[in-house]
């Protein structure tokens, strides 16, 4: 299929940044267990909360090779491939630096419909986004995610600008269950250096309503054809699911519940369901957030990112050595709530520290790229593709805190101060508003509010 002329290319992709976005608003999916209810009270002036000692909750990673990155992001509806070739090169160049794991969708999110009639293939965006990811040097993943709109009851031929906006996130019907496991299974022949394979995403037209159960049946029996038909053509390839959103809210029944809420007892039992009944699985795949469903940050707004260690804990218990992979993770409510940059920033890395505390394998950060205008929350600069804040705080920790990495246990003679340390290096994030001055692994330092610090051990 042609991509036909330059502004209608565009303009389809502006739609599909627009899902993209869209979606980051449905990925509010939360889930957790507090791994220990030693999370205090946070000073309501400041927002920031006094965690227990860091390094108290640091449990054995799964058997995953350390020099793993662990650390990686899912390219959205605007990616560096979508500007010039000066700038793909030069925030190619700048991700080089530190190589880490890279995703992207088979349709939507910077990708056209790949397969507009059956059998017939549209592959220039795919091609264009792991081209990319070889040039970075990134770790490439496909997400088998969305379904052509003939699987799943619109025409043939390309995604008409409506489909975009109504009917991406619909499943594929079953009848068709099939057919896109074929798909998958071509997308897995194409691209013989992609290893790692996600199928779907967040349950997307198999959890319409998400106070009612999951059609867990649904998507299992799409996943067990999808895994099927990948590692027929390829064996090597590695497979995984189910790719689900924990929601949370602030009270509730649940199995799975801690200071910061309730765990929407739906997504536990479509979980359990898709572990029980899969064919087989490489890694487990979950996303969420820490505010709940209601846009709360319980106890407050770094106390809640204890949901994810929660939840981490909650799913080794569960699945034994399968690695852990967060799709997704948030941490600012969605309700338009804008926090200061360096807040911002400081709750991201301390995200990342529950994540590797509580042996997570990998958490992708969903990349929310724009073409041009300011982007704090974005890798990189989308005018000259230089690395902002963001970008280098992940990069941060793909070099130092790969997966299997060893972490030791050190601790801060303030709690409100969160700490993560190697042998070798060690991070610490003021979670206060004011400044700090804390000892650390026998150093004393002065940390200005949410400052992040990384230093040699």
């Amino acid at each position: 299929m042609s991509s036909g002329d330059e502004a209608t290319s565009w303009w389809r992709r502006d739609r599909v940044i627009a899902l993209a976005a869209g979606a980051v608003v449905t990925a509010v999916l939360v889930a957790g267990c507090s791994s220990g209810d030693a999370v205090d009270r946070a000073d309501p002036t400041t927002g920031s909360s006094a965690p227990a000692p860091s390094g108290s909750t640091i449990r054995k990673p799964p058997a995953v090779d350390p020099a793993w990155p662990r650390w990686g992001f899912t390219h959205t509806g605007v990616s560096a491939n979508n500007v010039t070739e000066r700038f793909e090169r030069d925030a190619a160049q700048a991700l080089a630096q530190t190589p880490m794991l890279q995703n992207q969708h088979i349709m939507g999110f910077g990708a056209l419909n790949p397969e507009p009639r059956p059998g017939e293939f549209y592959w220039e965006d795919l091609d264009s986004r792991t081209n990319l990811m070889k040039r970075s040097g990134g770790t490439q993943i496909i997400t088998l995610c969305c379904a052509p709109d003939w699987m799943k009851g619109g025409p043939e031929g390309p995604t008409e600008d409506s489909a975009w906006d109504e009917h991406l996130e619909d499943a594929p019907y079953p009848e068709h269950f099939d057919d896109f496991a074929k798909l998958s299974a071509t997308v897995a022949e194409k691209y013989p250096d992609v290893t790692y394979f996600m199928v779907w995403n967040e349950f997307k037209g198999f959890w319409k309503d998400h106070s009612k159960p999951a059609d867990f049946k649904g998507y299992t029996e799409l996943y067990n054809k999808v895994y099927d038909a990948v590692k027929a053509v390829r064996p090597d390839a590695k497979v995984g699911g189910p790719y689900i959103g924990f929601d949370s809210n602030k009270t509730g029944k649940s199995e799975l519940r801690g200071s910061w809420g309730v765990v929407n007892q739906n997504a536990l039992d479509a979980f359990e369901y898709w572990l029980k009944n899969k064919k087989g699985a490489d890694f487990i795949v979950v996303d969420g957030a820490s505010p709940t469903d209601a846009h709360e940050l319980l106890p407050d707004v770094f106390g809640a990112l204890s949901k994810f260690g929660a939840v981490t804990t909650w799913l080794r218990e569960k699945t034994g050595d399968l690695p852990v992979w967060w799709s997704e993770w948030y941490f600012v409510p969605e309700d338009g709530t804008k926090l200061p940059e360096s807040m911002r920033i400081a709750v991201q890395a301390a995200s990342m520290i529950e994540f590797a505390e509580s042996g997570a394998a990998t958490a992708l950060y969903w990349n929310p790229q724009t073409k041009s205008g300011a982007c704090a929350a974005c890798m990189w600069d989308p005018k000259t593709g230089a690395t902002l804040p963001t970008g280098r705080l992940i990069g941060e920790f793909a070099r130092w805190f790969p997966a299997g990495a060893e972490l030791v246990p050190v601790t801060s003679s303030d709690p409100k101060v969160r700490v993560l340390a190697q042998p070798k290096r060690l991070v610490m994030v003021n979670t206060a508003g004011a400044k700090t001055t804390t000892t650390v692994d026998g150093k004393e330092f002065a940390l200005q509010p949410y400052e992040i610090r990384w230093s040699d051990r």
